[in-house]
């Protein structure tokens, strides 16, 4: 499997691989767009990929600008990208896009693997809870 960038811990590699191909390829695409998204978000700084619950997480440490992202499979299919539940995150993306995405509550925004994936909407997301402390 390629991955951009390349995977430092051999155990989230493995969890990746655990993913079913059409999961991972998109979770893959994600994972990219989190990582560009921190390189061009100014405040970021770098990232650290670890394994919380199971799940490939985004933490940023250095700067603490931002609160965990995770990626998963929910029970219904797709893929999905879940932030801390007591953030206004998911809420306040569900405003701007109530009908684009399948909502788990406060805690995650699932993602058809069916269709071509909303990166620019994703990245908006993402840079928000990349960001979520500097507010």
């Amino acid at each position: 499997m390629l991955a951009t960038p390349a995977f430092k811990d051999p155990a989230i590699a493995a969890r990746f691989d655990a993913f079913a191909d059409t999961d991972r390829t998109s979770l893959l695409t994600i994972r990219k767009l989190i990582f560009d998204t921190a390189d061009h978000t100014p405040g970021v700084g770098p990232l650290q990929e670890a394994l919380k619950w199971g799940q490939p997480a985004y933490l940023t440490p250095q700067t603490k600008s931002g609160s965990t992202i995770r990626l998963g499979c929910p029970q219904s299919g797709g893929v999905a990208l879940y932030t801390h539940c007591r953030t206004s995150l998911i809420s306040d993306f569900h405003a701007l896009f109530p009908q684009d995405f399948c909502y788990e509550g406060n805690r995650a925004v699932h993602v058809s693997t069916q269709a071509p994936l909303p990166l620019g909407r994703l990245g908006l997301l993402i840079a928000n809870a990349l960001t979520y402390h500097l507010r």
